[in-house]
């Protein structure tokens, strides 16, 4: 297929390389974005674009939006739908890009590489019953979270651009059609080993484990048993990005394996949110009837994404079985404790902590246990915590919290740093303001309903700082009001 280029796209900043369709065709389907009737820029992401080497005064008008809609290709892009699998709340299902093409990797000045890919964009041959178009409130939704979640920094996929289409789209009701442009390290999943392992593809499966390693792991390349070694190091991704989520409060919400990347960013914005009261068993997805993707669930649901991993990897760790399925077992068997050292390291930062006690996790249980029972909102406990004098809350005033906290007091005293130098990390790590879920519909109903996206300019500024403590930002930090807490999201498919 041809690109449509113009002079102002070759100015625009494109510079692709597109490893990915060097890969064997099993893995994508190449074709071009269905083109939409009438593209409009809604929302650019200025810095973004600057930081992939993309000149935005090229790209804020017409010939963006259009690009940005897939009605234009720019030069050097190779569209393709990428194929993958995935256990789907435990169930397996052969997948792919139903609604989505990867128009190529960009490389930065630094010589960086990421994914363009466009969200939205119309039928593949994956795209099973579905339309492959998307709704603008699911669009912007992501673009909200995930440059929250950038700021917060979270590892995570981000958004470039949305586009409306023109035209509609029908899911319970005719919904206004939008095209986000998403940006990844990667968009190689779990269920991309998942979809070889089905095939029963083990040349697919080490030719795929040696691209991941050439582009995420390089330094594991001369390593003896480097498929084992990028076992471990997906681990150790996954770990910490795992507990970053828990340490804000975040709530992925649809955590299947093919929404688990190798890269360990956050990917897929459909049905998550921000935990308000803390609960481990929050969950807000309106598909996730059983609590499978609860907050508190997410350390053993990773585990078990990463279990699969393991498996599909299985005939490439080691000729003989018996011992491939050893070493699998025996890499899983560490998680516990790879994800609790990261965990313990962020609780610890949360709570002006510079070095470790044995105790340290317990007087961590007795805090959380305090906010449950009160109901204490997590991310504003968290940042009063980090205040000279003691917030006025019904936690604050609560007889097993003062316990803990003079027990924590005391647990400050025992290392050299001072009460100040505690505050100035724990200020580093508990934000002031988060994607609260109230202020995200607020958002989204004013550009969805009334094309008035200044509600949703100003939550991104407030939300670029989320450490900052600034008076014209507090209301940002309440929690909803009781009578709106009752929250559900929902998947954009």
């Amino acid at each position: 297929m041809k690109a449509n280029t113009s002079t102002k796209q070759l100015e625009a900043g494109w510079n692709f390389d597109n490893s990915y369709v060097r890969l064997p065709e099993s893995l994508y389907a190449r074709l071009n974005p269905a083109p939409v009737r009438e593209p409009r820029l809604v929302v650019f992401n200025r810095l973004l674009a600057e930081s992939l080497g993309l000149r935005p005064e090229a790209l804020a008008g017409d010939e963006g939006a259009a690009i940005f809609a897939g009605n234009l290709i720019p030069a050097g892009a190779e569209p393709i739908a990428q194929a993958y699998a995935g256990h789907q709340f435990g169930s397996f299902t052969i997948l792919g890009d139903g609604r989505a093409i990867l128009l190529g990797e960009q490389i930065t000045h630094g010589g960086e590489r990421f994914d363009i890919q466009l969200k939205g964009s119309g039928r593949t041959p994956f795209s099973r019953r579905g339309d492959g178009r998307a709704a603008l409130g699911p669009m912007l939704r992501e673009y909200i979270i995930s440059e929250a979640m950038h700021a917060l920094g979270i590892p995570t996929t981000r958004s470039l651009a949305v586009v409306t289409t023109g035209e509609q789209v029908f899911r319970e009701t005719p919904l206004q059609g939008a095209i986000l442009t998403r940006v990844a390290a990667s968009h190689i999943r779990v269920g991309t080993f998942e979809f070889l392992a089905a095939k029963g593809d083990l040349e697919g499966i080490r030719t795929l484990a040696e691209y991941t390693i050439r582009r995420h792991y390089p330094d594991l390349c001369d390593a003896e048993d480097r498929y084992l070694a990028l076992l471990y190091r997906v681990m150790e991704r996954q770990a910490a990005l795992v507990t970053k989520w828990l340490e804000v409060g975040f709530i992925h919400g649809v955590m299947n394996t093919d929404n688990t990347s190798l890269c360990g960013e956050t990917i897929d914005y459909g049905p998550c949110a921000f935990m308000d009261a803390y609960d481990p068993a929050t969950v807000f997805s309106s598909i996730d009837q059983g609590g499978r993707y609860a907050y508190g669930n997410q350390s053993q649901i990773v585990q078990w994404n990463l279990t699969r991993f393991a498996e599909t990897l299985l005939p490439i760790l080691h000729e003989e079985q018996d011992q491939a399925v050893r070493l699998a077992q025996e890499a899983i068997s560490t998680f516990p404790e790879i994800f609790l050292r990261y965990r313990l390291s962020g609780i610890r930062a949360k709570l002006g902590l510079f070095n470790e006690e044995s105790a340290d996790l317990e007087l961590t249980k007795e805090l959380l246990t305090c906010m449950q029972q009160n109901r204490a909102d997590f991310t504003n406990t968290f940042r009063e915590l980090t205040a000279e004098t003691a917030a006025d809350t019904a936690l604050f005033r609560d007889a097993g919290f003062l316990d803990w906290q003079r027990r924590w007091q005391e647990r400050l005293a025992r290392q050299p740093q001072t009460a100040a130098e505690s505050r100035t990390l724990m200020r580093a790590h508990n934000p002031a303001v988060i994607p609260r879920n109230h202020r995200v519909e607020e958002a989204l109903e004013a550009a969805v309903e009334r094309s008035d996206f200044t509600v949703m300019a100003k939550l991104l500024e407030v939300l670029s700082r989320p450490y900052a403590e600034r008076a014209e930002d507090y209301d940002y930090r309440s929690p909803p009001e009781p009578s709106a807490q009752c929250y559900q999201t929902f998947c954009g498919t």
